[in-house]
């Protein structure tokens, strides 16, 4: 009798140890790990998509996501904000950086006191972080925009680039991008004319495509690879109305959707182009979270696998650090825009 009650004592304490160790193995057992996401600066429609994506995954992870964005795109208010998370003693600080260079020192600090750094939409130079989720291949990028800008331009003319800011990792490897694509036989006829800078900023935005419009009289195209550049100019060109300019770059399809489509009805931008921004969110996300516990170190070569069984690989980046890719750039036009304002 004594040996039956102990083999069934002995089967519920190895069943309950067998549960234990399923939920155990269910969980990434993030709880009490803070991860850091700082955007490029505030009040910015797509860098809020991020977020969203962002904090999503941490917190069906377990951990505990802490949201910093600074009220200027510049490298000494993003410095501020990483100095204060390092005070803090966060697990991870995934940035999009709004100076290649001029983060490292205080990134390099956060690494040597453990802190798990990586960036995303805007790159900062190798040493600074262990990866880079790149939202798209550089020169994809620029192929794209370029072809967009050739074919709005009818194969020849003027054109000009309205920038965020000129210090924008992500801005001026897209911006070579472009200027190595128009060197190709094909775009001889097409001249780059300016490049203009809005600082991320709505109205400082406004004010450098007025600038192009009023010093460039046979400007046919601006390309704006920022979502607040490519509003502003769609704006300036659809108040202009004795101007035939078009417009096209990377913007939020739900900011945009309203100047999007042919310019006889009045709408300045033909088509455009950008990426999910709450997808790259998630996967910043997962890198963050790979990155902590362990599973890749930021090398290339390594992969890791999502919470949906996506299996992603670490490469090569063009500053000769590592990355991972998110996908292919989306065509975003007046047969889809409707679909995409709805989802972005």
């Amino acid at each position: 009798m004594k040996s039956i009650i102990r083999w069934k004592a002995l089967t519920a304490a190895f069943l309950a140890a067998a549960g234990m160790l399923l939920i155990m193995g269910c969980s990434r057992k993030d709880e009490g790990r803070t991860y850091a996401i700082v955007t490029k600066s505030a009040q910015n429609e797509y860098n809020d998509l991020i977020v969203q994506g962002f904090k999503e995954v941490i917190e069906e992870e377990g951990g505990s996501c802490l949201v910093e964005q600074p009220e200027s795109a510049t490298a000494e208010s993003q410095i501020r904000i990483v100095e204060e998370l390092i005070q803090r003693e966060v697990d991870a600080i995934a940035i999009a950086a709004n100076d290649s260079d001029g983060l490292e020192k205080v990134l390099a600090e956060a690494m040597e006191k453990g802190i798990q750094v990586s960036t995303f939409d805007s790159d900062s130079n190798a040493k600074s972080r262990k990866v880079f989720v790149n939202q798209a291949l550089e020169e994809e990028v620029g192929k794209v925009l370029m072809e967009a800008v050739y074919d709005m331009a009818e194969q020849e003319g003027q054109w000009a680039i309205l920038s965020s800011t000129s210090q924008a990792a992500n801005q001026n490897v897209w911006i070579n991008a472009m200027k190595a694509e128009v060197e190709k036989e094909k775009y001889r006829d097409m001249r780059l004319v300016d490049i203009v800078y809005g600082n991320d900023d709505y109205e400082v935005s406004v004010k450098a495509a007025e600038k192009l419009l009023k010093e460039h009289p046979d400007l046919k195209v601006i390309c704006s690879p920022t979502a607040v550049g490519i509003k502003a100019a769609c704006q300036v060109v659809s108040q202009a109305a004795d101007r035939e300019v078009k417009v096209t770059g990377l913007g939020i399809p739900s900011d945009i959707a309203e100047y999007v489509g042919n310019q006889e009805e009045g709408k300045p931008c033909p088509y455009l182009y950008l990426w999910n921004p709450r997808e790259m969110g998630r996967l910043s996300a997962y890198v963050s979270l790979n990155l902590v516990d362990g599973t890749i170190s930021g090398e290339v070569g390594e992969t890791f696998t999502t919470a949906h069984n996506e299996e992603f690989v670490i490469t090569q980046s063009t500053n000769k650090g590592s990355q991972v890719v998110l996908g292919e750039p989306l065509y975003i036009g007046p047969d889809n825009i409707a679909y995409w304002k709805e989802k972005l």
